[in-house]
């Protein structure tokens, strides 16, 4: 397995990393192909990379659990939001939902996939099996992340839609397995991405 490894990660360096990656990059990956090999053992390749490539576009690039807009603490992220609602670039939003609560959590996205909303920390506890309502920010940990981006993405727990909607035999619909995650926002550049993590999955 650590040539193969090797192999993948020689593949995507420079077609998705620019020449070079980081170790937390390779954390990163590791974590997530672990988990998948661990948990998903028959699963389709095809399905597998686009995991892979939602976390890259989520992190942009990072490949590390993020908080919403890349802000280094919740403060600065809420603060960053709260522009962001003001300004109007939000216009899809109408409860700022990363608000502290009368508890002072907030909801607001983290991890490799962004979670956001109190009711979606809730169901992601019971897959998880750790807390998220009494402390958010678990999902920020690497494990708990790579848990909540695998096991939302094959169980429709985001947006009602699975990866088994889209990547089944006889059938890779790049393009529309983006409504797993966010409707069809940058669906075609995230298509992209996993059909390059596809290419650099063939020798795992």
């Amino acid at each position: 397995m650590g040539r193969e490894r090797a192999v993948f990660f020689d593949v995507i360096r420079p077609g998705l990393f620019k020449g070079r990656l980081s170790a937390g990059q390779v954390k990163g990956l590791t974590a997530i192909l672990d988990y998948w090999f661990r948990h998903v053992p028959e699963g389709r390749s095809d399905a597998l990379a686009y995991v892979l490539a939602t976390a890259f576009h989520e992190t942009a690039a990072t490949m590390q659990p993020v908080r919403e807009t890349l802000a280094k603490s919740d403060k600065a992220a809420i603060g960053r939001l709260d522009a962001a609602f003001a300004a109007g670039r939000l216009p899809s939003v109408r409860t700022p939902y990363w608000r502290p609560d009368a508890e002072g959590k907030s909801w607001l996205g983290r991890g490799l996939v962004q979670l956001t909303h109190r009711r979606n920390y809730e169901a992601m506890s019971k897959v998880t099996g750790v807390d998220l309502l009494a402390d958010p920010v678990h999902a920020m940990q690497m494990e708990v992340s790579v848990a909540i981006l695998v096991e939302g993405m094959r169980r429709g727990s985001f947006t009602g839609r699975r990866l088994d909607h889209y990547f089944a035999p006889g059938r890779s619909d790049w393009v529309g397995a983006r409504k797993i995650i966010n409707g069809t926002d940058r669906a075609e550049l995230v298509a992209g991405y996993g059909r390059m993590f596809l290419g650099a999955l063939a020798g795992l």
